[in-house]
């Protein structure tokens, strides 16, 4: 199998996060998927202004070819009120502006999610399906991954206590080492 690099961007700028968690344990597993994923801070990212278009800031600028440097990008959310996170949407709004100028444009994506909550985090991960959608980067359909968290499930260095998550979370980054190689041989 092909080697994929794979940006990772945490939708949650609290240190103690529940998807930070997550994503640290994606990170350990992803080597049995033929994939190594590499997070792409947004905790300094200015809010998203098009007074700005025409001089991008440079953490803004770096945001958006850090983006283009990955060959897919998984989006890793919290939920917050039935809905994305703020600086989620902010990154989500830099990395595709100004107007032809997406980042995102053609670049496979996948979205997964914890929460305290029974349904996890499936409002959110719909919406930004949605925003995926309309900047163009084809996104993982199926299969979905709404976790529920519970004490000891994740630890705070990525290590995943129960053997069903284990298997969940590996068989959903198959599935993304097989949809970043079909939607990149769509595109070549």
């Amino acid at each position: 199998m092909t080697d994929y690099n794979i940006g990772l961007i945490v939708g949650s700028i609290s240190s103690t996060s529940i998807n930070r968690r997550l994503a640290r344990a994606l990170t350990k597993l992803a080597p049995q998927a033929d994939l190594h994923l590499t997070e792409i801070p947004i905790r300094d990212l200015p809010f998203y202004s098009a007074d700005n278009d025409l001089a991008i800031p440079d953490q803004a600028a770096k945001f958006k070819h850090s983006i283009e440097e990955f060959d897919a990008i998984i989006l890793v959310t919290p939920e917050y009120n039935r809905a994305v996170p703020g600086v989620l949407k902010n990154a989500l709004d830099t990395a595709s502006r100004p107007w032809g100028h997406n980042s995102f444009a053609g670049k496979p994506s996948a979205v997964i999610g914890m929460s305290i909550g029974a349904i996890g985090t499936a409002v959110a991960q719909q919406q930004l399906r949605n925003i995926l959608s309309f900047l163009a980067s084809p996104s993982l359909t199926q299969p979905e991954a709404y976790l529920q968290s519970r004490e000891g499930l994740i630890t705070d260095d990525g290590v995943v206590t129960d053997e069903k998550t284990t298997e969940l979370l590996i068989s959903w980054l198959n599935a993304l080492h097989e949809h970043v190689t079909n939607s990149l041989v769509l595109v070549s």
